[in-house]
């Protein structure tokens, strides 16, 4: 079986990854090929993402880049298509609810190459997300939708799709995070600069973790004025450490020059390994980040995500989860509010099947068709 792996994004890798071991273990059914679009295509966003993984090294890099939703698609879809040509897989994988995923299942359905997608059925119901409108077409277009939650199961069986191609297996993302835990040692020297020193001044010290990226976020100058002004705010109390996506940092720039109060760290994007050492010892995390709310669930780490809804809902029920304002004093007060609360979750422990085993139950599908 030729399987044929799409992704892009700083998401798609920690969820390819266990993908890819497990069918490694059955090296005489299948035979991987890795396409990387270069949605992400910096050091910090992809190359080391690939090292602290283990990914090998993508067969081919479409070097597409950055630009506009429609533009970005556009040229994925062509040049996926070509290298679809050449390799002629018999299965395409895709991860998430990325411009790629998108991409990639479009150009395979047109050439009538079955297509699997990983992380099927989340919905957030707010097709104002552009994640929203590649989640719907991805699932509408695939052969196999593999869900981490029942939710999932719910969300593609009302919307008219076979129950017999969907598939609940758990989350793949927490496979990834559960290993890294497991192989805790192997980060103990952290590899940012700077970030060994600052972990130890934090050290007996809460702090509150951010990361943001998303368009409602950081492109209106308004909102993101009133998310910053909540963050200042609370590190009058607090110290804050806020990782800034390269997306956030151009929007930040053009705001002007700011100081900053000593409390308020500012950091370069990290990589995986850094940013869970980070996110564990955490007092609160705050972010708008999908695969975020998923891994402070699993690590019982109180989350803000900073949206007016969520398409993991499971998180909020069964997770330490919940939804904030969007800004101004609104934020800082819920930020403050988590700070002495543990969450608002029903369940003790990740929600079910997530155990690090989601890939492989993935592959037990696979070897039974």
């Amino acid at each position: 079986m030729r399987v044929m792996h799409i992704v892009g994004a700083r998401p798609n890798f920690m969820k390819v990854a266990p993908v890819i071991r497990a069918m490694s273990a059955y090296p005489r059914l299948f035979q991987q090929v890795l396409v990387h679009t270069g949605q992400h295509y910096d050091y910090q966003m992809s190359t080391l993402f690939f090292e602290e993984l283990h990914l090998p090294k993508p067969d081919h890099n479409l070097e597409v880049g950055s630009g506009p939703h429609g533009a970005q698609t556009g040229k994925m879809l062509a040049e996926a298509e070509k290298v679809m040509q050449e390799e002629k897989p018999d299965w395409l994988f895709v991860y998430g609810d990325t411009n790629s995923a998108l991409a990639g299942s479009l150009a395979a359905t047109k050439l009538h190459i079955r297509v699997a997608h990983v992380e099927a059925g989340l919905r957030s119901f707010d097709r104002a997300m552009p994640e929203e409108i590649n989640r719907i077409v991805t699932d509408q277009v695939s052969d196999l939708l593999f869900t981490p939650s029942q939710d999932g199961n719910d969300n593609l069986e009302r919307e008219g799709i076979e129950r017999g191609k969907i598939h609940l297996v758990g989350n793949v993302m927490i496979d990834s995070l559960a290993l890294a835990i497991a192989q805790a040692e192997r980060f103990a020297h952290l590899r940012a600069p700077g970030l060994s020193e600052l972990m130890e001044r934090l050290e007996g010290q809460r702090y509150v973790l951010v990361t943001l990226h998303r368009p409602s976020n950081v492109d209106e100058s308004s909102a993101l004025s009133k998310i910053l002004s909540a963050l200042v705010a609370v590190s009058k109390r607090n110290q804050v450490v806020f990782p800034v996506h390269p997306r956030t940092q151009q929007r930040m720039k053009a705001l002007g020059p700011e100081q900053w109060p000593d409390s308020l760290h500012l950091l370069e994007p990290l990589g995986y390994f850094d940013f869970l050492a980070l996110m564990r010892k955490a007092a609160v995390m705050v972010t708008d980040s999908g695969g975020v709310q998923e891994e402070t669930t699993y690590l019982g780490v109180p989350c803000l995500t900073v949206r007016p809804n969520t398409e993991r809902p499971i998180t909020i029920t069964c997770g330490t989860n919940r939804l904030s304002p969007l800004g101004g004093e609104a934020l800082g007060a819920a930020i403050n509010e988590a700070l002495d609360a543990r969450g608002s979750g029903d369940c003790k422990g990740p929600p079910p099947l997530w155990d690090g085993h989601a890939a492989e139950r993935i592959v037990e599908v696979m070897v039974g068709l």
